[in-house]
């Protein structure tokens, strides 16, 4: 967690508020589906040759089925929400023979790592109020950012940016749910009698927050001053579009990729996907692959085999592509 901040009077709007901004959750789904939407294959080594290890436990497990509940697909994007959210994730592992057979997300706000004196890790993983205490070799941990031994959390650095959004969402909200009246004040040239002051605020309360058709009549040198300022003057608009740009750099996700209008990006979008998984998504890729051989795969299996993901899987969509 940052150990400062850098901005006062900044609402920490959690994991579940920062999901209700649109580009967040976008950002988020897109580099979790690119990623759960590869192949991970298990391959036998011998002599510098490889081959698939389609009879093997860890060819199953990575690429058929991680546990009896879940595709691999849903398991990595589970996976991949955590560790973008949370700047951790964690998997229980489950072994037969050593071997492991199936792999479990645990929540990262009910997990707790922590340090033994003999510098290995173990986890806290309190469930329904109990706590189980989990080797580290029992625990598949992908790890954000960090020091090594735990991730960052992203959310928690980028506050900023997103109370800034989330005011934004709230005022254009606030606007369009008065139908776009502004706040304003009726002067008039002489004094009013109690009842006539309360007539006129009754009748104007109504017209300022009723149907956008009505129209106002101002009679007897009655003079209209608007006070609030209009989502133009504010540069609301703006605000929000430079918002989402923001949220994107945090993520590493080119704008136009979460179908945001009227960014200048260089090149054609071809040259921008190639940017976003060779910068963004092969490091995510290398970084679970080698969690994967230090924590799933036993010594032997690491002698033997190794598994990764088919990043030609993303040619998949494209036909001439994968013709050339």
């Amino acid at each position: 967690l940052p150990a400062t901040t850098l901005t006062e009077g900044v609402a920490n709007i959690g994991p579940d508020g920062a999901l209700q901004l649109d580009a967040v959750w976008a950002c988020i789904e897109l580099r979790a589906n690119t990623i759960a939407s590869l192949p991970y294959f298990a391959y036998e080594t011998k002599d510098g040759e490889k081959t698939l290890a389609r009879t093997s436990r860890l060819y199953s497990l990575l690429h058929e089925s991680p546990n009896s509940r879940m595709t691999p697909f849903e398991f990595w994007r589970a996976m991949m929400m955590n560790h973008d959210l949370r700047g951790n994730a964690y998997a229980r592992l489950e072994r037969i023979g050593g071997e492991v057979v199936a792999m479990w997300p645990m929540p990262a706000d009910q997990v707790r790592p922590f340090v033994l004196s003999d510098g290995a890790m173990a986890y806290e993983y309190t469930v329904d109020g109990d706590i189980a205490v989990l080797a580290e070799s029992s625990v598949l941990h992908l790890k954000n950012l960090g020091n090594g031994t735990v991730g960052l959390a992203k959310l928690e650095f980028m506050r900023s940016t997103t109370d800034e959004q989330a005011k934004a969402q709230a005022a254009a909200s606030k606007v369009f749910g008065n139908g776009g009246k502004p706040t304003a004040i009726l002067m008039i040239d002489s004094a009013l009698t109690p009842a006539q002051r309360e007539g006129l605020r009754a009748n104007y309360g109504e017209l300022s927050s009723g149907s956008i058709s009505r129209l106002a009549v101002l009679e007897a040198n009655m003079k209209y001053q608007q006070l609030s300022l209009s989502p133009e003057d504010q540069q609301l608009l703006e605000t929000r579009r430079f918002g989402v740009e923001q949220i994107c750099r945090w993520f590493g996700v080119p704008a136009v990729l979460v179908n945001h209008p009227g960014v200048v990006q260089y090149g054609n979008h071809d040259i921008i996907e190639g940017f976003f998984y060779k910068l963004t998504i092969r490091p995510m890729v290398v970084n679970i692959e080698q969690a994967v051989k230090k924590r799933v795969m036993t010594t032997r299996q690491r002698v033997t085999q190794h598994g990764e993901f088919s990043m030609d899987a993303l040619l998949r969509g494209s036909a001439k592509e994968r013709a050339e």
